[in-house]
């Protein structure tokens, strides 16, 4: 898979250990991230990895910020992405097996951690789930960004 991957100046601390960990699982790093640790704003990046897996340039994406939540709400603005915040191994695999995240939003906290590599190993190779309540409730998120655009 090609993986989008983006980060502000506070995640951008994490470039090589995303990459590392991305390039480990087999799939292809596509940087999307700040350039330097200059302040930047956590919105151009979320954006541009969003419209990636949008797009189908990207098959998923990782965004690094300092909490997390900044990139996920910004990603979130872009039709057809369901980032996800995920700050355990449990939280990333109900992302994936419940919801259907296709980015995966990290504080760099958690992008610290010695759970990092799990977390996002787990997200990875978690599918995404093909029947039941879990499909009805992201067809219904999907319809609705359908209708309300």
């Amino acid at each position: 898979m090609k993986i989008a991957a983006g980060w502000d100046h506070r995640g951008r601390v994490f470039r090589e250990r995303v990459k590392d960990a991305i390039e480990t699982l087999g799939h292809e790093f596509v940087d999307m991230g700040a350039p330097d640790e200059a302040p930047s704003d956590y919105p151009d990046y979320a954006f541009r990895v969003g419209e990636a897996v949008r797009d189908g340039e990207c098959d998923m994406g990782v965004l690094v910020c300092g909490s997390g939540i900044g990139v996920d709400i910004a990603a979130n603005k872009v039709k057809g992405v369901r980032a996800a915040t995920a700050h355990d191994v449990e939280t990333a695999r109900l992302s994936r097996s419940h919801n259907n995240a296709n980015v995966l939003c990290l504080s760099e906290k958690t992008a610290a951690s010695d759970v990092f590599p799990s977390i996002l190993r787990t997200w990875f190779v978690t599918p995404p789930p093909t029947e039941g309540r879990h499909v009805r409730r992201v067809g219904k998120i999907t319809a609705y960004e359908e209708r309300r655009g």
